[in-house]
C-alpha cells in the first residue's frame, strides 16, 4: 500500500511499511525511510506507484479550470475527494483525486485551507480581488521585462532614469525599477553602474558625482526659502579701530577681521573682530533652523553652497567702508615680549578699512617684505608695519604652540587651489571646464597671520566659557599619538594638534552652525558677566547642545568627503586636459600585494602604483599613469624609475600632523577652502 501524506508544505508519496494508530514507517523513492503521523496522511492507494502518481497528478492538476472548479465546489466545507468527484467524475480516480488536491493547495485565492485535505472557497468579492491583484502583478512583471530588456539594448526607460539615483544607493528593492536594473544586469553580466552607463541613465561623470551628492544630503534642492533678515537693534558702540579683513577672492561670507592698536609704545592691543549674526539671528527663529538643516557651507572647486541665504549673509558681512556689529576680542600684548596682559571682548560696531584678498597678495606680501628694513609701500590701504607686527606676532604664537604640542608643524607640502574657467560660480560646474590648479605652500604669511589670530580667539574664548560655567562646542585632541581623532564635546578640554588648552570654534558664525552656537554663548558672557550661565541660550548638559554636536560632525565629515571627491574629479581632469601621462611621486605606504600609495609632487593626487618593490618608504619615483576613471575617481601607475634613492628622510613627514593613513587612500589632501581655519593639526 502506498500513501500520499503532506510535509512542511510538500505533497511526498511512499510505500508503508509498517502503521500504528497514529503513525506509520513510509518508505520514500529515494529509500529514505520517514515516520508519517496520521494528521498528514492525505489519501492511500494501490496504484499507480508513488512517483509515477505524483507525476501524472501534478500535470493533470494544471488542466483543472479554477473558476469552473470554484463553480462546481459547494458552499460548505469539503474534501479534496468531493472537488474530484464533482468536476471529474463520481469514480474520480486517485490520479484524479491528487491532481484535485495539487490545484486546491495552490489557489488559495479560490480556496481556504481548512484542515487536512479539507477546504472553503472563496467569496465571489474576495476571489475578484485576487484575480485583479494576479492580473497586476503580471502586467507588472512584464513592465520589468520590457525595461529590462530596454536597458540591455543601451536605452534607459524614464521611469528608471527618474529614480536613478536611489536605484544606485538607497534602493526599494520591492520596486520594480530596481528589479528592472536587477533582471537587466543578470542578462548582460554587466554591473549595474556599468549597465546604467551603456543605457546612457548617467549624462557624465560629473553629473554622476554632483546628483549623487544632492541625493545624499540636498534631497530637497539647494535654493533657499523666502527669508527676511533680522536688523540687529542693540545700540552698539563705535570702535576706536580700522579693521581689515584677509580673504579669498570669491569669499562673500567676511567672518573675521583684524586691527591693531599702539604700535610704537610698548603695548600693543590686537582686536580680532567676528561678524556678529548671534546679535540678530536667535535659537529657534526661522534662519537659526535654516543654519541647523544645513549645518555649514559646503565647499568644492568652482563653486560652494552657502550655509545661509546671501541675502542674510549681506546683512551681517564685515563688508569694508562700513561699520559692522561684531563681537571683538581685544588682546592686549607687551610689544617687545608679545606676552599677553589682559583680554577684553565687547559688542560693538567696527570700521572695516579694507577686504584684503590673500589670492591676490600673496606674491607682494612675502616674508621677505614684511622682514625687510625698507620695502615698497605696493600701495596697500594697510600699511607694512601692521602687516609686519602680524606677522611677527604669528610666527611667535606658532612657536608657543609648538612647544605645548611638543614638536613643531611641519608644512612640508603646498596647499592646492581650483580655478575652473568659466564666467559665473553662481551656478554648478558643468563638469567640463578648464582647470587650473595652483600651489600656495603652507604657512604663507597672510595665511599664517589669519590662522594664528583665529586660534588665539578660539582658545581664549574658550576658555572665558568654561572659567564662567557656559557651556561651549569645542574641538579636543588627547594626543598626538597615531589613531588619536579630533573630537567634539561639550567640555572645555585641550586639543594636543594645535597645542591649547581648550578650542571652541567661535570665528565663522557665518559659516558654521557651531560657530553660531559658541557666539550665542560668548555674546551671553560679554552682557552678563559671572551671571552668564543663567542668560545663556544652552544650558549646561543641554542635550539641544549634544544633538547639534551629533549632527555637525556628521555633516561637516560628510561635507569634507564631498569637496575630496570633487577635488579629486578636478584633478584627474587636468591629467586628462593636459594630457599628463607621467608623474614624479613620492611613496607613501604599502598597500599589499605588491602595491604602493604614492603622493603626486606637484598635484593633490594620492593614487595606487605597482613595481615599488624593494624601495624604501619616502622614495621619489617616476610613474607612468594607467587608465583614468572620473566614475570610479581612479586612477593606477607603473613605476617606471627611482628618482632619489636618498629621499627616506622625508618618509617621516609622509604623514603629517593631522592627517591619517585613511584619508590617504580616500583621496587628495587638499587646501582648507577657508584660510581661517586652524591649521593641519585640526582635521
Amino acid at each position: 500500500m502506498y500513501v500520499l501524506f503532506e510535509e512542511t508544505g510538500k505533497f511526498l508519496a511512499g510505500r508503508v511499511m509498517s502503521e500504528a494508530e497514529a503513525s506509520a514507517q513510509v518508505e520514500l523513492d529515494s529509500g529514505k525511510r520517514v515516520k508519517v503521523k496520521a494528521a498528514q496522511m492525505l489519501l492511500k492507494f494501490e496504484k499507480p506507484a508513488p512517483a509515477a502518481l505524483l507525476s501524472e497528478a501534478t500535470a493533470l492538476a494544471q488542466t483543472i479550470e479554477l473558476d469552473l472548479a470554484w463553480e462546481f465546489a459547494p458552499e460548505e466545507e469539503f474534501g479534496f475527494a468531493d472537488l474530484a468527484t464533482d468536476y471529474f467524475s463520481s469514480s474520480a480516480t486517485t490520479v484524479q483525486q491528487a491532481a484535485a488536491l495539487l490545484r486546491l493547495y495552490d489557489a488559495p485565492h479560490y480556496f481556504r485551507r481548512a484542515g487536512k485535505g479539507r477546504f472553503r472557497k472563496a467569496s465571489a468579492e474576495i476571489v475578484q480581488q485576487a484575480l485583479a491583484a494576479i492580473e497586476k502583478k503580471k502586467q507588472v512583471q512584464a513592465q520589468i521585462e520590457s525595461w529590462a530588456q530596454d536597458l540591455v539594448n543601451g536605452q534607459c526607460p524614464n521611469a528608471i532614469r527618474e529614480q536613478l539615483y536611489k536605484i544606485l544607493f538607497k534602493p526599494d528593492k520591492n520596486t520594480p525599477e530596481y528589479k528592472a536594473v536587477v533582471e537587466a544586469s543578470k542578462a548582460s553580466k554587466a554591473a549595474p553602474l556599468d549597465l546604467l552607463q551603456q543605457a546612457k541613465a548617467i549624462d557624465s561623470p560629473w553629473d554622476f558625482h554632483w546628483q549623487r551628492f544632492l541625493f545624499e544630503w540636498f534631497p530637497k534642492g539647494t535654493g533657499f526659502p523666502a527669508l527676511q533678515a533680522p536688523a540687529i537693534t542693540d545700540d552698539l558702540p563705535l570702535a576706536s579701530v580700522q579693521a581689515f579683513s584677509i580673504d579669498d577672492s570669491h569669499t562673500t561670507e567676511i567672518d573675521d577681521a583684524l586691527s591693531l592698536q599702539g604700535l610704537g609704545t610698548g603695548t600693543v592691543t590686537v582686536g580680532i573682530h567676528i561678524a556678529a549674526p548671534g546679535l540678530a539671528i536667535q535659537p529657534g527663529n526661522a534662519i537659526d533652523q535654516l543654519g541647523r538643516q544645513r549645518l555649514s557651507t559646503v565647499y568644492m572647486p568652482g563653486y560652494k553652497i552657502t550655509m545661509l541665504p546671501d541675502s542674510v549673509v549681506q546683512n551681517y558681512t564685515l563688508s569694508e567702508g562700513q561699520a559692522c556689529p561684531a563681537v571683538s576680542l581685544y588682546v592686549t600684548f607687551d610689544e617687545a615680549s608679545l606676552e599677553v596682559q589682559k583680554t577684553e571682548t565687547r559688542l560693538e560696531r567696527v570700521p572695516i578699512l579694507a577686504n584684503l584678498r590673500h589670492d591676490q597678495l600673496d606674491q607682494l606680501i612675502t616674508r621677505e617684505w614684511l622682514e625687510a628694513d625698507e620695502a615698497p609701500a605696493h600701495g596697500l590701504p594697510v600699511d607694512r608695519a601692521t602687516l609686519a607686527f602680524f606677522w611677527r606676532l604669528a610666527q611667535t604664537l606658532k612657536a608657543r604652540r609648538e612647544v605645548v604640542r611638543g614638536k613643531p608643524e611641519t608644512f612640508n607640502r603646498p596647499d592646492y587651489s581650483f580655478k575652473l574657467e568659466r564666467e559665473r560660480n553662481d551656478t554648478p560646474p558643468k563638469g567640463d571646464e578648464t582647470v587650473v590648479i595652483g600651489v600656495r605652500q603652507r604657512g604663507a604669511p597672510l595665511d599664517l597671520m589669519v590662522a594664528e589670530a583665529m586660534i588665539l580667539a578660539n582658545s581664549t574664548w574658550g576658555q572665558w566659557m568654561a572659567s564662567l560655567g557656559v557651556p561651549g562646542i569645542y574641538r579636543s585632541q588627547a594626543s598626538l599619538a597615531p589613531g588619536v581623532k579630533v573630537r567634539m564635546g561639550t567640555k572645555a578640554l585641550p586639543h594636543a594638534g594645535i597645542g591649547v588648552p581648550s578650542y571652541a570654534w567661535s570665528t565663522s558664525p557665518l559659516r558654521r552652525y557651531t560657530d553660531l552656537v559658541n557666539q550665542w554663548q560668548i555674546i551671553a558672557c560679554a552682557r552678563h558677566g559671572a551671571t552668564a550661565a543663567l542668560a545663556a541660550p544652552f544650558k549646561p548638559k543641554d542635550a539641544e547642545l549634544f544633538s547639534i554636536i551629533s549632527a555637525f560632525d556628521a555633516a561637516y565629515s560628510g561635507y569634507n568627503g564631498v569637496q575630496s571627491g570633487m577635488e579629486r574629479f578636478w584633478t584627474l581632469q587636468h591629467l586628462q586636459q593636459q594630457g599628463i601621462t607621467e608623474l614624479d611621486a613620492a611613496l607613501v605606504k604599502e598597500n599589499g600585494g605588491g602595491a604602493w600609495l604614492v603622493r603626486a609632487e606637484t598635484l593633490p593626487l594620492v593614487f595606487t602604483v605597482m613595481g615599488a618593490q624593494g624601495l624604501p618608504r619616502g622614495a621619489k619615483v617616476r610613474v607612468k599613469l594607467g587608465h583614468i576613471d572620473l566614475m570610479a575617481l581612479d586612477v593606477g601607475g607603473t613605476v617606471t624609475a627611482h628618482l632619489d634613492a636618498d629621499s627616506a628622510s622625508e618618509a617621516a613627514n609622509a604623514t603629517e600632523d593631522g592627517d591619517d593613513d585613511d584619508s590617504l587612500s580616500a583621496g587628495p589632501l587638499t587646501i582648507a577652502v577657508d584660510v581661517n581655519e586652524a591649521p593641519a593639526g585640526d582635521n
